[in-house]
C-alpha cells in the first residue's frame, strides 16, 4: 500500500506571482498527486485568481523547507528558479470560495521518480489580497 503524505500551510503572506507548493521527487519512489487546494481568509471582497499547476526542471524555486523529509518538497517560494515551467492545469477560482482539485483515479498527476522535473502549485498573478492564504497538496509514494 502506497504511504500518503499532506504538505499544507496557512495563514501565509504571499509575494506576488508565487509558487505556492513545490515537490520533486526523490530517487526511489514516483509520486501521485491526490489533491490540491487554496483559499484565503483575510477579507470578504469577491475577485478571481489564476491557479497553475505545472512542472518544472531545474533550476527549481528557492523554497521553505517542509515535513515530509523524505522527499524534497517546500513552500511559498521566495525565489521562482529559472527551469523551464510545464503548465499542467490551468484554472482559475473566486477567493471567496478557494480552490479544490480532487482526483479521479484516471486524473491523478504521476511524476516518476530521479524525474528532472519537479510539481508545483503557481499563482501567475500576484493575488489581489496577499495576506491569510492557506494551500496544500496530498500525495502518494509509489512503489
Amino acid at each position: 500500500m502506497a504511504r500518503e503524505y499532506t504538505i499544507s500551510s496557512a495563514g501565509i503572506t504571499i509575494a506576488g506571482a508565487t509558487t505556492l507548493i513545490f515537490l520533486n521527487p526523490g530517487t526511489t519512489c514516483s509520486i501521485e498527486i491526490l489533491r490540491m487546494w487554496v483559499s484565503q481568509s483575510a477579507n470578504n471582497t469577491s475577485a478571481q485568481q489564476r491557479i497553475q499547476v505545472e512542472t518544472q526542471v531545474t533550476v527549481f524555486p528557492t523554497l521553505t523547507t517542509f515535513t515530509p523529509a523524505k522527499l524534497k518538497c517546500g513552500i511559498n517560494a521566495s525565489a521562482e528558479g529559472a527551469g523551464a515551467k510545464t503548465v499542467i492545469l490551468d484554472d482559475a477560482f473566486n477567493v471567496l470560495n478557494g480552490w479544490l482539485w480532487v482526483a479521479t483515479p484516471r486524473e491523478t498527476i504521476i511524476i516518476p521518480a530521479s524525474s528532472a522535473s519537479g510539481i508545483g502549485l503557481y499563482f501567475p498573478v500576484a493575488p489581489a489580497t496577499l495576506t491569510n492564504w492557506a494551500f496544500g497538496l496530498t500525495f502518494a509514494e509509489l512503489g
